[in-house]
């Protein structure tokens, strides 16, 4: 054999040419190569009785792996530093561990091995023979990798029959490979950070960064620099003490470990289930996380480990800890401050107090499932468990100024309990005006007035009054006060005669027709 291999798909051709009949001068003429190296490479495929058929469907790692066989044997030294290979390539998945650090405790051992340049040479070696691609080490703990994959998979509608596709996620962890598949209904960000805590929660630990492609859902603009990411998914980020890392935008390279993931998941988990039919995403997820027991227990080609063993091996221990409890998707608002220190959330149509000082501004409003929470220009003026009672008020004494005490007595349940005292039309009738009013000063002043009737017109009356203003549809003070100064409330409502419409100023009569 020559002393320095050619390019195994040169070789190839050397014998799909000579196969062909072409002559030793044609080919060294075609490929550029002397006539004694063609020589050389067509003996070597010879010997070991191969056909051109048979060299030309072998693969270049099999060929290669094939003139590696046969070079001279390995010396004993070589083979003893080659033992180590397995241990070093999970070291260096640690934080702090180089490859000067393991020499040394390599050659601390065995003083007659190899030096460090010729150490670092066969480790190189080791790698381009059992990893199809270019080997980089990531460490352990440090990055997952998130990406949806470009095919989905689909469940079917047990009574219609009809097909619904499904998006599928995954990300796997640098150091381990140890990789997470989930099908979800769409690529939004609840879905997105749904699917992402189930995978941490999965892991039972949080990595110090996450990384992302140039999705919607977690970049809102890409940058090669600073890429803005999502405030939700960033707050997410936050929240489980870890980074969002985007991806630059077409460098697929930046994330080649989750494309490589990617078609694997193809052949482990898409292929089994392309025969199946499934009627709910939990039953396809439940299918999918079988699937991935057997893919992330499949031992490395060329290794003695799986995806499995060094997850738990290396990077469980490297790997942060969870909250307490799961992150509550956060939704926002905008709102003024009232001249009662209060704020007004529309989607519980409740009331939450600010600091007096504040009122008069505009404020952010920021509320889960469990708490609500006010900033002012990135300032939190307050924070409060969120309640969902209608026209209610959660109301910090220390938020109110001394002054202003008697304000905070004033809520929406004083005034219909008040009101129901006096009658069930009064009290339907105050119910309507807090439905109607926005402001909390107006409702509340329009309450007061009506309620305050009743010492100069008595209970029945006030609620007639309010009864008839129902009717006609108008919930403000000015109309109960005109209906009971003109005795409205004292007429009996005929349903025969619909004739009579009560006496009113504007009224022409029928001669002013004539």
């Amino acid at each position: 054999m020559a002393n320095k291999q050619i390019d195994m798909r040169k070789a190839k051709r050397i014998y799909k040419l000579y196969g062909e009949g072409a002559s030793k001068r044609r080919i060294s003429k075609e490929l550029g190569i002397s006539r004694n190296t063609v020589a050389k490479y067509i003996e070597f495929f010879k010997r070991y009785r191969l056909t051109p058929y048979e060299v030309s469907e072998m693969t270049l790692e099999e060929i290669q792996r094939l003139f590696k066989a046969d070079q001279k044997p390995k010396s004993e030294q070589l083979r003893t530093l080659e033992r180590y290979f397995p241990y070093f390539d999970r070291e260096l998945r640690k934080t702090g561990v180089t490859r000067q650090l393991l020499w040394e405790e390599y050659y601390a051992k065995h003083p007659d091995g190899f030096k460090l340049s010729q150490f670092r040479y066969w480790y190189r070696e080791w790698t381009k023979e059992t990893s199809p691609v270019m080997h980089f080490t990531h460490k352990a703990g440090d990055k997952l990798f998130i990406d949806f994959t470009g095919k989905k998979l689909h469940i079917t509608d047990k009574y219609t029959g009809e097909i619904q596709e499904l998006e599928v996620y995954l990300c796997v962890l640098g150091s381990s490979q140890y990789t997470y598949v989930e099908a979800c209904r769409s690529q939004k960000l609840s879905d997105f950070m749904r699917c992402t805590e189930n995978a941490l929660w999965f892991y039972g630990g949080v990595p110090r960064a996450l990384v992302t492609d140039n999705l919607k859902s977690a970049v809102t603009k890409s940058s090669r620099y600073e890429p803005k990411v999502n405030e939700t998914f960033a707050d997410f980020a936050e929240h489980y003490e870890t980074a969002v890392l985007p991806t630059r935008a077409y460098r697929p390279r930046d994330k080649a470990i989750v494309e490589n993931a990617v078609r694997i998941v193809y052949t482990r988990v898409f292929a089994p289930l392309r025969n199946s039919t499934f009627h709910s995403v939990g039953e396809i997820n439940r299918a999918i996380l079988e699937l991935l027991k057997a893919h992330n227990n499949v031992s490395f080609r060329g290794r003695e480990y799986s995806r499995g063993s060094l997850f738990r091996e290396v990077e469980v221990p490297e790997l942060g800890p969870l909250p307490l409890k799961r992150y509550e998707i956060r939704s926002y608002a905008k709102g003024t401050v009232h001249k009662n220190s209060h704020i007004y959330l529309g989607r519980d149509r409740h009331y939450y107090s600010v600091p007096y000082r504040h009122i008069g501004k505009q404020v952010k409003i920021v509320y889960t499932d469990s708490f609500v929470e006010i900033y002012h220009r990135h300032e939190r003026l307050a924070v409060h468990e969120r309640k969902r009672q209608r026209y209610g008020y959660t109301t910090a004494a220390e938020h109110m100024p001394s002054h202003h005490r008697f304000v905070s007595e004033w809520s929406s349940e004083k005034f219909i309990s008040w009101a129901a005292h006096i009658g069930e039309n009064c009290k339907g009738y105050i119910i309507g005006i807090l439905d109607k009013k926005q402001h909390p000063e107006q409702s509340y002043k329009s309450c007061m007035g009506i309620l305050h009737l009743a010492k100069k017109v008595g209970n029945q009356r006030l609620d007639n009054a309010c009864r008839r203003a129902s009717d006609y549809g108008a919930y403000n003070y000015s109309m109960v006060e005109r209906i009971l100064k003109k005795g409205w409330d004292t007429l009996e409502d005929d349903p025969e005669d619909t004739s009579e419409v009560p006496d009113h100023d504007n009224i022409r009569g029928g001669n002013y027709y004539k």
